[in-house]
């Protein structure tokens, strides 16, 4: 028991519960936290039995969560993903993942696909970058000390994966908030026209514009409003955050993670034109399109809003929902946008507040109650990105007013997960009928069936079938 404690041996979950003495707590065996000295370890057969003995259990492991409802491939990936997490440096590729997980690369990968919409190489990448992000805000290490700190061997293979995930160098990552802009380096083969059409579809929003090649959004950045532009020209995009006063790196750091989102930096729709180049029938989907990406919300809690305000009801009418919510909660960011209505300020309102301006009862209770679950922490809504995409759909269903189709549409345009099909939706069901020249647009069973087919890249498949709409016929 002791070798397989100090082995963190997932198999050995269920079978004991490890005693720390000098903590007062146990632990899975697997536990993720650093070990302590053999002599202040005890097992026990049962969680009970530790219980007994006065332990507590671990806030790391949660062996209280285990027991209560176990599946050993969740437990698996959760373990998986907390190690990588805290010890990015200790897994060179997604061979080293599999050879920790103690399950074959083929089982391995299926169960990243199924529950991170994702492959434990890309996942790795990810959660590399996102360390190397939270370390490059610490003006003390090096860029050097940084790549080798989350697992990298070269520099330029750390410079590469960071600027392909972030648009900037670490370097001018770590600069941030020196100056009010920065420049995005644009990912080969970047679509501007699709990207400013689908930011620009209601040309008369309160929180954002388009004009020309230039697109302005209203935030709420550091808890202050300020106006983000996006400028695209060429392989590039320049970024400028005008404020009342200077922006702080906290607040040009959060203008960041908004542009990436809003332009779908750091997502490679690669795999994807692969998958479907073998099949005549489902290339003519990427047609003139290749390099699409799906432009996610600026903020989490943007699509949230954005999927309830959507719900049964026509475009037309949805953005004038949202241009009244946006008037009514958000605030005034200059040039006559107003900043993206905060969860507080949303929370704030009464029902009445809503329903006299046009929205339902049902519509308006929806979008305060969601906002007050954010805004009281109840729901971390700017963290779901980073969870399981299947605890992310289990939470989200879980809520009064989300259902399949606006679940789904949170996950693939707030979230940015890959392999979500918005059953539902009128859009996606028409663009079906027309691209597979159906003489009737297909339901719920019929669309499922359609969309297996670009698995496990629907979200992205969704998104082209969208812009087929716009297409000639």
């Amino acid at each position: 028991m002791m070798e397989r404690f100090y082995a963190r041996d997932r198999t050995a979950d269920g079978e004991f519960v490890t005693g720390v003495l000098t903590t007062g707590i146990y632990c899975l065996p697997s536990c993720a936290a650093r070990k302590p000295l053999p002599e202040n370890v005890r097992f026990f057969a049962t969680e009970d039995e530790a219980r007994g003995a006065g332990l507590r259990p671990c806030r790391r492991c949660r062996p209280h969560d285990f027991y209560r409802d176990y599946d050993p491939d969740l437990h698996l990936l959760d373990t998986l993903a907390a190690d990588v997490r805290a010890r990015p440096g200790a897994f060179a590729d997604g061979e080293a993942l599999v050879a920790a997980s103690g399950v074959g690369a083929t089982k391995l990968h299926a169960l990243f696909r199924r529950h991170w919409h994702a492959t434990p190489a890309a996942f790795l990448a990810r959660e590399r970058v996102s360390a190397a992000r939270a370390l490059l805000e610490d003006a003390a290490p090096t860029a050097a000390e940084v790549a080798y700190a989350v697992g990298y061997e070269s520099l330029s293979a750390f410079h590469e994966q960071f600027r392909r995930l972030t648009g900037l160098t670490p370097g001018e990552y770590r600069r941030l908030g020196r100056a009010p802009a920065f420049t995005l380096a644009l990912p080969a083969g970047f679509l501007p026209a699709y990207t400013l059409r689908m930011i620009g579809r209601d040309a008369e929003s309160a929180t954002e514009r388009v004009r020309g090649s230039e697109i302005a959004k209203g935030l709420v950045l550091g808890g202050s409003p300020a106006i983000l532009r996006i400028e695209l020209s060429g392989d590039a995009a320049r970024c400028t955050v005008e404020a009342p006063s200077r922006a702080s790196a906290g607040q040009m750091r959060e203008a960041h993670a908004a542009a990436t989102r809003m332009l779908g930096i750091g997502a490679d729709p690669e795999p994807f034109e692969r998958r479907i180049a073998a099949d005549a029938e489902l290339a003519r989907l990427t047609e003139g399109r290749a390099g699409l990406r799906v432009p996610q919300t600026a903020t989490v809690f943007e699509g949230l809003v954005w999927s309830i305000v959507g719900q049964q009801v026509n475009l037309a009418f949805a953005y004038e929902l949202r241009r009244t919510l946006g008037f009514l909660a958000g605030v005034e960011a200059g040039d006559g946008l107003r900043a993206l209505p905060s969860p507080e300020a949303v929370a704030a309102l009464d029902y009445g507040d809503l329903t006299s301006r046009r929205y339902s009862r049902r519509k308006a209770e929806y979008v305060i109650d969601t906002a007050r679950l954010v805004a009281s922490g109840a729901l971390d809504a700017e963290a779901l990105p980073r969870e399981r995409a299947t605890a992310v759909q289990a939470k989200l269903l879980a809520l009064r007013g989300f259902g399949p189709w606006s679940t789904a549409y949170v996950m693939m345009r707030a979230c940015g997960f890959g392999d979500c099909v918005p059953v539902g939706d009128t859009g996606l069901t028409s663009s079906l009928q027309r691209f597979f020249s159906l003489d009737v647009r297909p339901g719920a069973p019929e669309t499922l069936a359609l969309m297996e087919r670009f698995a496990p890249f629907r979200s992205l498949a969704t998104h082209h079938l969208w812009m087929t709409l716009g297409d000639p016929a």
